[in-house]
């Protein structure tokens, strides 16, 4: 794999991929409010390629899901964006989209020989039950029925520093290595780029992959409600919408959607 790189007011990064025999393309910023901004303006300014990727060393103003914010290290951490203009014909597979991208970041981080990584639920990246990444996936669907998709990610990879957040932590102190984030970037888009394309033919195998990395499946786990009440239950998966499915102590199956429960931990 070579790497072109080209030094403007930004760097625009071609990475030649030889085996797709295509070019990836990685716009990296000194800082931005949010990569997922910047690309979506870029994308109404102008024609933007499939997996084009928009890289800022210090993102001021991140989000993550639930309105909440998400803070990231300057230079110590990755946070970038990627742009899909045709994920699925189907907008029913927009949380098979998120499966999927769970998936990605977890077989890349595995691919430098870190272990113990899970996903809890909905797409929250652990290491040892501490969250090292997180996701948001902001999806317009289209005239046709189908939907693009801007997926925006953030990796703490080697931060120290999380302003007292709980669980919080990044690679380089669960695992005590260093990874390089350029190689950790273009190995996410890589993978996102070969699997995406066939997102509709691997519905059921992302489905997979994703419970055999759901954090505390079958176990028993203590959960929160809105309004404030505690109960006991057992993770079973997550269905197609997005639904956590929980057994309650009644052997009651419930379903919960992002704003409904927390889990305790």
């Amino acid at each position: 794999m070579q790497i072109y790189q080209i030094e403007l007011f930004i760097s625009v990064i071609f990475v030649l991929n030889f085996q797709h025999a295509a070019y990836m393309k990685i716009i990296k910023l000194n800082a931005t409010t949010s990569t997922n901004d910047y690309l979506k303006q870029l994308s109404k300014e102008t024609r933007v390629e499939d997996f084009t990727a928009v890289w800022a060393e210090n993102q001021t103003a991140g989000r993550g899901q639930r309105g909440a914010v998400f803070l990231s290290e300057p230079f110590k951490s990755l946070t970038f964006s990627v742009y899909v203009n045709e994920v699925s014909s189907r907008v029913e597979d927009m949380f098979i989209l998120n499966f999927l991208v769970s998936n990605v970041i977890v077989e890349a981080l595995e691919s430098f020989n870190l272990t113990n990584i899970y996903i809890k639920w909905p797409n929250d990246i652990l290491s040892d039950g501490k969250k090292i990444a997180g996701i948001l996936i902001e999806n317009t669907i289209k005239s046709d029925g189908g939907f693009q998709s801007i997926i925006g990610i953030g990796i703490n990879v080697q931060s120290i520093n999380f302003n007292g957040i709980e669980h919080a932590s990044s690679i380089t102190e669960q695992n005590k290595v260093s990874i390089d984030r350029e190689e950790l970037l273009i190995k996410i888009v890589d993978l996102l780029s070969k699997r995406i394309p066939i997102i509709e033919m691997m519905r059921q195998e992302e489905k997979e992959r994703y419970h055999s990395k759901l954090f505390k499946k079958d176990i028993v786990s203590t959960f929160e409600t809105l309004d404030g009440n505690y109960f006991n239950a057992i993770i079973n998966g997550v269905d197609h919408e997005g639904r956590l499915m929980l057994t309650d102590q009644s052997g009651n199956l419930r379903l919960y959607g992002l704003k409904e429960v927390r889990l305790l931990y």
